[in-house]
């Protein structure tokens, strides 16, 4: 995938905080920022999301079991509650 440079002005504790979460993670300050403006717009979130539902779902019977309940209620549409 092509690159665009982007430049961005932040203060210096703004730069210094991009620069130890960055290496506390073992990445490059671009690559944090990415994963940051990734995360924003819902890619992270909806993957999670996505894989929570499948475990959820997978799993499903073990937790009522576990926990001695029915299967879970569904959830209603917007449009069905008043």
């Amino acid at each position: 995938m092509a690159k665009t440079q982007l430049n961005v002005r932040v203060d210096e504790g703004t730069a210094r905080a991009a620069r130890e979460r960055a290496l506390a993670r073992g990445m490059s300050v671009n690559r944090y920022i990415e994963e940051l403006v990734r995360q924003d717009t819902g890619e992270a979130g909806r993957a999670f999301v996505d894989a929570a539902a499948d475990f959820m779902k997978q799993y499903e019977s073990v937790f009522a079991e576990e926990f001695d309940a029915g299967p879970p209620a569904r959830a209603t549409s917007r449009e069905g509650r008043r």
